[in-house]
């Protein structure tokens, strides 16, 4: 490599690491992980971004390219994939789902703090990295209040909420690594949840604020 493109690397490197430290968010669905985000959303008005997913799946009606997802085709994202660029992926249903160093970029480039909601596998994948986040897990307090409360939003058809628990379970077991997660908060009383959540975030939702009044 050329002096010129290592520099070039370097400056790109630098460019990544700047703007706030990034936020992991992960848990089994039913866990509480939206609501706690879309609290933080409304308290924090622009502090906060969502770093944008690609998938290979086709858009559902009203779903906006760029907004909702990046919506790509599997060789294009195999290819990028391939090139490093890619935080984490995983394939669901037959569908590829990855986050992208650019899409994390982007956010931070907007002096906000990038949000990223990701599966168990996930967080492994971005401990390989350099992103160097804060790693939060959010649980329930037990299997059967997370049945019944998947139960309560009557969108599951049997077999896949008995598919949600499965990988509930394997996600709870696995989230039990020693040293993988910075906070892990059992979601049973949400003020309360809220609450640790935005005192392990406070360091850098401070910084961010500061840093727009300079």
């Amino acid at each position: 490599m050329s002096w010129r493109r290592l520099r070039g690397a370097i400056a790109r490197a630098a460019a990544a690491m700047q703007g706030p430290r990034p936020v992991v968010l992960s848990g089994p669905s039913g866990a509480g992980k939206s609501t706690l985000i879309k609290k933080l959303f409304k308290d924090y008005e622009n502090i906060f971004g969502f770093s944008v997913s690609h998938t290979t799946r086709q858009p559902r009606p009203g779903e906006v390219n760029g907004k909702d997802y990046h919506f790509v085709t599997r060789e294009e994202m195999k290819k990028e994939i391939d090139a490093g660029e890619f935080l984490e992926h995983a394939e669901f249903s037959g569908n590829m789902y990855g986050t992208s160093k650019a899409a994390v970029q982007a956010v931070q480039a907007q002096n906000q703090i990038c949000i990223l909601d990701v599966d168990i596998q996930g967080v492994k994948n971005i401990k390989r990295t350099d992103l160097n986040p804060i790693y939060i897990s959010v649980q329930p307090p037990s299997m059967d209040v997370l049945e019944k409360r998947l139960r309560d939003r009557r969108t599951e058809t049997e077999e896949s909420l008995l598919k949600r628990l499965s990988a509930a379970r394997v996600d709870l077991e696995l989230s039990k690594e020693p040293g993988l997660f910075d906070l892990v908060i059992v979601n049973d009383d949400l003020e309360k949840a809220y609450s640790e959540l935005k005192e392990v975030l406070l360091k850098e939702i401070q910084k961010t604020q500061e840093s727009r009044k300079s």
